[in-house]
Parts: structure tokens; sequence; C-alpha cells
């Protein structure tokens, strides 16, 4: 009788660590996502015209100017403009 109570223990304790190891971890973007879905509009307007600005400044890699949004030619047009 013991050892059913110990095969019993031993694939319980098999079973919890396969599903603690398959857990996914925590995904950063989804996380903020639900917070951000958790504001209200007016709590959610401010925190989502910082993080466009960031985007806006980091993006192109230029450090502090923000990047036009019409293209790198400024018109969207081809080099010359055509």
């Amino acid at each position: 009788m013991i050892w059913v109570a110990v095969g019993i223990a031993i694939v319980v304790v098999g079973l919890g660590l396969l599903v603690w190891s398959r857990r996914r971890a925590p995904d950063g973007v989804a996380s903020f996502q639900r917070q951000i879905d958790a504001l209200s509009p007016e709590a959610r307007r401010s925190v989502v015209d910082r993080v466009q600005e960031l985007d806006d400044t980091s993006a192109d890699g230029r450090g502090g100017e923000p990047r036009d949004p019409s293209g790198p030619h400024g018109s969207g047009r081809g080099v010359d403009g055509a």
C-alpha cells in the first residue's frame, strides 16, 4: 500500500513540475496593454500620448528630433520630388 501512495505522489509532483516548467513567461507588452485597458479613457490618454512621443523621438534613431511622418524624403514622393 505504501508503494501506491509513493507512486501517486511521484506522479503528482511530476505533473506539477511539468505544468510549472511549461508556464510562459509574462509578456511585458501584453501586461502593459491590460493595465492601459483597465484605465478610464481620460487617464489612458496621457499615457498613450507619452508613449507616442517616445516612439516618435526614438524610433528613427536620431535622438530627440521628431521623425517626419511622410517618409524619408519629406513629401512621400521620390528623391527628385516627382
